[in-house]
């Protein structure tokens, strides 16, 4: 971890509470997912959880949450169940508690406001969604917004799309937006 992320880190702990969490990880059609709950919630979703981002994501937790994870909380089950039957097309929802702890100010709002307000099948724009919260030409804060989101996919961050048509940028590569764009019927299916 660089000295920039531990700083980050310990500002990141020094206003989170210390408390229990634990951590998964879970296969999904866009790659392996690392997932991450205290008892609020599900915390964390990392997208490309290869190893050594487990390792730099389970360091920077650590340090967020102020003690080494447990071996089990209660709502990862819940969430690695929901996220097959996402993937499965059996299901459009998620019910999992959410902790928001790991976001705040206008980018908590953006989220809340993604959760809340875009379903599953539809897109908004980053514009429309800086519409949205209140912050007319807002749009580039919007796409920082989701490239910090803590919950991808839960909050979905990828049925954000650019004003012009385009499918704008996603965290976890274009091809894994397309597919989940696709699985959700807003985009066809890839032929191959």
């Amino acid at each position: 971890m660089t000295d920039a992320a531990h700083e980050d880190a310990a500002q990141e702990s020094a206003q989170t509470p210390r408390r229990d969490w634990a951590w998964t990880r879970t296969d999904s059609p866009i790659g392996p997912l690392l997932l991450a709950a205290t008892e609020r919630g599900l915390a964390q979703v990392t997208l490309h959880a290869g190893e050594r981002t487990t390792r730099r994501t389970l360091a920077r937790l650590e340090g967020i949450f102020g003690t080494a994870p447990r071996a089990e909380i209660s709502h990862l089950p819940l969430v690695v169940a929901e996220l097959a039957a996402y993937f499965s097309g059996a299901s459009t929802a998620f019910t999992v508690p959410l902790d928001w702890s790991l976001t705040s100010g206008f980018n908590a709002r953006v989220l809340h406001e993604l959760a809340a307000g875009v379903p599953y099948g539809s897109v908004v724009s980053y514009q429309d969604l800086a519409d949205r919260v209140g912050e007319p030409g807002g749009a580039r804060a919007v796409g920082a917004a989701m490239g910090a989101n803590p919950l991808s996919l839960v909050v979905p961050c990828h049925r954000v799309v650019a004003s012009d048509g385009g499918i704008g940028g996603f965290g976890g590569g274009l091809e894994a937006k397309r597919i989940l764009l696709a699985l959700e019927g807003v985009l066809p299916a890839p032929l191959f």
